[in-house]
């Protein structure tokens, strides 16, 4: 279990007030000098130390965390996995959870309909170009597993804002923290702060860590996630994953890659399980890099942290 931390989430109706939160590791995880120090030493031969200008947002450091799953025991490494940072469209797995979890408890069906609204309907473009899938608009009708699929595999905001709005901020926190997963409520749709929802107009936008997007993925893969039926869909969705363009481009052919990725503005980043049967760990990387400069970057720490943990069977 987590460790309660020093300071607690303030909310009143599910909106940030105030916190200081300190990520803290799970006592399931063996923590590894070695394989810590190996890790540092891939990002910092590629460069990746240190601290990034982010405009407005000030500072800001990657957030690294791999979770080696061939032995016994979770070996848990990285580098400053503990560090809180903006996670643009990975959040929208946290989203994805709280849906099924509310789907699994009968309140909603995954065949049920649901009708667009404005201003929902955020999206120009599609995320992944080569989806056929149209864009989402006001009035129309979907189901919820159409939404589901939609946020994950092409990160579609229009449905992520929709979701949003079905699971409810304040049920999407409760589970998080229940979970320990505290500093990582989402705060926040994907849209203007003038279109929010009154109380989430002027609240600190989402973020989360290395630590905490590793730990969703660790509860995936061992079928914790809530309960084994919202772990296995979440899994399925991830699996479908559109986005080969990060972690993935480094991965062999013989890997499964189940994966949530995101980038906006300065930062990119990509968490998931990879498996190709014998090969098996968690990686979550979280950049304040732009997408562009942060691409191939990613392919080679791919193929490094997947060399890495192939040695350490």
């Amino acid at each position: 279990m987590f460790q309660m931390p020093k300071f607690v989430l303030l909310t009143i109706t599910g909106c940030l007030l105030s916190f200081f939160v300190i990520a803290q590791v799970p006592a399931y995880y063996r923590q590894d000098k070695k394989f810590t120090e190996s890790l540092k030493n891939i990002t910092s031969d590629l460069g990746l130390t240190g601290n990034y200008d982010v405009g407005e947002d000030g500072m800001e450091q990657v957030s690294f965390a791999v979770i080696d799953l061939t032995g016994r025991k979770p070996v848990l490494g990285g580098v400053n996995f503990e560090n809180f940072i903006y996670p643009a469209s990975v959040y929208k797995m946290y989203v994805a959870m709280e849906v099924l979890k509310q789907v699994s408890e009968g309140k909603y069906q995954l065949s049920q309909p649901y009708i667009v609204r404005s201003p929902n309907d955020v999206d120009k473009t599609r995320e992944v170009a080569h989806d056929p899938r149209p864009l989402l608009k006001n009035g129309d009708t979907v189901t919820i597993n159409y939404l589901l699929d939609l946020m994950i595999t092409r990160s579609d905001n229009s449905a992520a804002n929709c979701l949003i709005d079905i699971a409810g901020r304040p049920n999407i926190n409760k589970t998080m923290q229940e979970n320990g997963w505290h500093g990582s409520e989402v705060t926040r749709k994907f849209l203007k702060r003038k279109l929010e929802d009154p109380g989430y107009d002027t609240v600190k936008s989402t973020e989360t860590s290395a630590l905490h997007a590793a730990d969703f993925m660790y509860k995936i893969f061992t079928d914790q996630l809530v309960n084994p039926w919202v772990s296995m869909q979440m899994k399925a969705l991830l699996g479908r994953q559109l986005d080969k363009t990060k972690l993935a481009a480094g991965l062999p052919s013989s890997a499964m890659f189940y994966h949530k990725s995101g980038w906006w503005s300065f930062y990119t980043h990509d968490v998931g399980i990879v498996d190709d049967g014998q090969v098996k760990y968690i990686i979550a990387f979280f950049s304040p890099v732009k997408e562009e400069d942060i691409r191939p970057v990613m392919k080679k720490i791919s193929r490094k942290v997947f060399e890495l943990v192939k040695s350490r069977k």
